[in-house]
């Protein structure tokens, strides 16, 4: 009987064990699924978030390519680096979210293919690199686009680039595109992201429209005056430029001549297009879902043809700097250089 009873506490005491065990096995199973779900639910936002704000920064480039060919002065979008923004209240799209946008005649920047040495050894002279380099770089470039085999100094033709060990060499034509600064002897990434959104092979123009380009041109042409450059940017804030508006520099830009802050017969038929777009901005301990994308634009010629041809675009550029960001090296203060904000049911019409 003794035997019995003692073999009976054993079992009831296995079981007790062996259900803790399962008990404590389910507890951990369970965790590890709650963390899953949870890790899910947080992709599957993330993914829904992104989605609506890319979707909401094509919506305002598509408001801004109708506010682009608005006829009316008043309601026209300006290309001089004019920044609007969008409100995207709570409702069917989701989220709450404000859209900024940015515009730029490429008129605005140094041509490549048309500026002369002075205005490229001026801007190359405020290149991420040394003296040395900057008077090389500004050399390579020259001997890329002439039509000669003439090495110019410092400068390289096909015999530097076979030394170089590259497999190509210049092209010995106009550039076609700013990427193939790439390809140009010495050129390096850091330079190259300087470059990229100052200069231009859509302008065809020798100097700088200085009543569309951006202060970062601006401040980089020859003998800039930052004095001038500072009134000019007043000026299309306020809606204030002259007949004919003060060219900031003595050379390498030229002041077009209308008023509304932008050029007339100098305009080019490009445009870039910086469009972002955040969700939940008043929220400081959460970086909000955004998107931006950058788009180059040229004007149809052709009446019954799209109203734009796009040549470029790019989704969250490296070099990118957010239109939301107010802690500028220059101090500036993007929400107060906003030239006019919207409700998106505005443009529902």
């Amino acid at each position: 009987m003794l035997t019995m009873m003692t073999t009976m506490t054993a079992n009831k005491g296995f079981a007790l064990v062996l259900v803790l065990w399962v008990l404590a096995l389910l507890t951990i199973m369970a965790g590890s699924f709650a963390v899953s779900m949870r890790r899910e639910t947080a992709i599957i936002r993330g993914i829904k978030d992104n989605s609506q704000a890319l979707a909401m920064a094509e919506a305002g480039l598509a408001i801004a390519q109708i506010r682009r060919l608005e006829q009316e002065p008043t309601l026209r979008w300006l290309a001089n680096g004019s920044t609007y923004e969008l409100e995207f209240p709570e409702g069917q799209a989701g989220e709450p979210g404000w859209v900024r946008i940015k515009m730029l005649d490429e008129a605005g920047k140094i041509d490549i293919n048309a500026a002369d040495q002075v205005l490229l050894q001026a801007v190359m002279g405020h290149a991420p690199a040394d003296a040395v380099l900057q008077s090389k770089l500004v050399n390579a470039i020259l001997d890329w686009r002439d039509d000669d085999d003439l090495v110019r100094v410092d400068g390289a033709e096909a015999k530097e680039y076979a030394e170089a060990g590259l497999g190509y060499k210049p092209a010995n034509k106009p550039f076609k595109a700013i990427e193939d600064l790439q390809r140009v002897l010495n050129m390096n990434a850091q330079v190259y992201q300087w470059l990229e959104d100052l200069v231009t092979v859509h302008s065809g123009q020798k100097q700088v429209d200085a009543n569309v380009a951006s202060r970062e041109v601006l401040q980089v042409l020859p003998e800039t005056d930052a004095g001038a450059v500072n009134n000019l940017l007043s000026a299309r804030q306020t809606g204030t430029l002259p007949a004919t508006a003060e060219s900031p520099a003595n050379t390498g830009a030229a002041a077009s001549g209308q008023t509304a802050g932008e050029g007339g017969s100098s305009q080019s038929q490009a445009i870039t297009v910086i469009v972002e777009a955040v969700l939940d901005r008043n929220d400081e301990e959460d970086n909000p879902a955004g998107a931006v994308i950058k788009v180059l634009l040229k004007q149809s010629e052709e009446e019954q043809a799209e109203p734009f041809q796009v040549l470029k675009w790019q989704r969250n550029p490296a070099n990118g700097l957010s239109l939301f960001d107010n802690a500028a090296e220059d101090g500036t203060n993007k929400d107060e250089l906003l030239t006019a904000r919207y409700v998106e049911s505005e443009f529902n019409n």
